[in-house]
This record gives C-alpha cells, structure tokens and sequence, in this order.
C-alpha cells in the first residue's frame, strides 16, 4: 500500500471520475469519522463538512460526522469499531494503540508548507496580564485543554516541569492548574482572562499575528475568537510529530486505499477544502507509519 500512496502522492489531482469506479467495491454500509474535540462542535462540523461529502461521493455510501465531547469519546469509538476513520494526535493515537495494536493503523500526516510533519505546543497569556515567560506565571491559573491531547496536555506536562523545576501540580509553581476541555476552549479562556494563560498547538510557522500558518490558534484567529495582537507566546516545546490520520484496520484494503488516495489528492482538489480541512494553510499529506510515533508513545508510558 506504500507504493501505492507514494505513486499517487507523485500524481496531480486525480479527478472524481478516476474514483468513480470503486463505488461498487467499497463493501461498507456506510463509513464514520470522528472529529477530536477542540473546537465547538458546529464548527468541526463545518470544518470538515467538505470532506465528509467527498468521501461520500467516493465510497458510494453514506459518510457521517461525530464529534464526540472530548479526546477519548474518538478515541473509544476507534476501539469498539463505532468510527473509520479520525484524525489523533499523537498522544491520542498512543493511547488507541496501547490499548489495542491492532485497532487502527496511521496513513496519512500533514505537511506544513516547509515539508516537515512536526508542530509545537505553545504556552500564551494576554499582553494586558504582564506575563512574558513561565517565570511569571508562578502562582497565577494555568490551563491544559483535554488529557488525551499531545500539546494541550502531554508534551506540556513532560516539559514544563524540567524548565520551572517543580511539578504541574496546584499550588507547587502554578496558583492553579486546570483542565478546560479543548483547544478553543484554552484559547477562549486566555482571551476572556479567565485564566492567566494555557497551551494550545501550532505548526510555528508564519506570522503570530495571524495565528502562525496552521493550527489551533489559527483557527480561531479565523474564526474571529481571539485576537492575536492581543495575546503573547510565553513558551513553546520541542518538535513534536504532527498527529495521524488513522483507519479502522479491519476495513476493507479498497477503503483504506480510497480514503487514502482522497486525503493525499485534497489540496490539488479543492484547496478551500483542504485549508478548513487542515486547520489553515499547509503542504497537503504524506504517508505515515507507526514507527512516526515510538518516542510518543514511550512518553505516554512514562506519563501513565
């Protein structure tokens, strides 16, 4: 299937007509993806509204959105075969795969606009709060998004303690430390001062001002949520590997082969799409693999 993927990432956009043919070979009732959490769920329906009518188009039977309230709800999905099909991330798919090896397999990974497929975690506060680093955030509220998410949990909380030199937990460094539910809602949170700042993820690329060129921050820059002028960076992590679109791999080979084919073509396709698809501006996708995520999924272990 490598090749496969590799002589079609090597093509132009392939057109409906080319998919036409594989209607009838699908041998699904249907197909179901899940949209991590993030977002409000209207608009992870809008986001990827295109793409669900594609895939519909391609498969020739019914594809339905589900945007469970939290990271795990996709996540469990994935395992009792209720979704196809969703894009993790990293720490999510380490999750899925931890629990069972043989429920989903990655395809495909987005690619930022320089050809890497990694992103960061960014800690950020108001302007207005006088904070510029983590030495200033000791004893004020600091917010996590979902303990599933890679940037808005995991690799914040592997890191962020080496650099301060004491834990995450309340009270230690950090007045409070709290959960909040998602992307958006950490990035809504700092806005309305709610809290003094919290982490949220980026592709690192591009202008601040406009939210980088991809990512969460993006999106709600787009969307009209949060001024980036307003806002400042306080921290930023290591690389960390873009998250997978994964499959359910007891789907049929035909399937996982479309869908594939579609995710790869999208950009050439419909790049309107493809920019709400992929929160903002990026390369397209390339195929990925599960050795992609080996240091993720060791420090998932160690977190545990």
């Amino acid at each position: 299937m490598k090749n496969l993927v590799a002589a079609i990432l090597a093509t132009t956009a392939l057109s409906g007509a080319a998919f036409a043919d594989t209607h009838s070979q699908a041998k699904i009732e249907e197909f179901r993806i899940g949209i991590l959490g993030g977002e409000n769920a209207q608009d992870r329906m809008s986001s990827n509204e295109c793409y669900r009518a594609k895939a519909e188009e391609l498969l020739g039977v019914p594809v339905k959105l589900f945007t469970p309230a939290d990271y795990d709800g996709v996540i469990q999905g994935l395992l009792g075969g209720t979704l196809d099909m969703a894009w993790l991330g990293a720490s999510a798919y380490a999750k899925a795969y931890l629990t069972d090896p043989e429920a989903v397999e990655p395809i495909m990974v987005k690619t930022n606009l320089d050809k890497s497929y990694g992103y960061y975690a960014v800690g950020f506060a108001r302007k207005d709060r006088n904070i510029s680093s983590l030495e200033d955030m000791k004893g004020k509220v600091f917010a996590f998004g979902d303990p599933n998410s890679t940037s808005g949990y995991l690799i914040p909380s592997i890191e962020i303690p080496v650099e301060i030199g004491a834990t995450m937990d309340s009270g230690d460094y950090f007045g409070e430390v709290k959960f909040v539910g998602g992307h958006e809602q950490t990035i809504v949170a700092v806005a309305n001062g709610d809290v003094d700042a919290g982490v949220t993820w980026a592709d690192g690329m591009g202008a601040w001002e406009d939210g980088y060129n991809s990512g969460a921050l993006r999106k709600a820059a787009d969307a009209g949520l949060v001024d980036m002028n307003q806002i400042v960076e306080i921290w930023k992590s290591k690389p960390i590997p873009e998250g997978p679109i994964v499959l359910r791999k007891s789907l049929p080979e035909r399937v996982k082969l479309d869908i594939t084919t579609l995710t790869a073509s999208l950009p050439y396709m419909d790049a309107d799409c493809a920019y709400n698809f992929m929160a903002g501006e990026a390369l397209g996708f390339q195929p990925i693999n599960h050795d992609a995520y080996l240091s993720i999924i060791e420090a998932r272990k160690a977190s545990n």
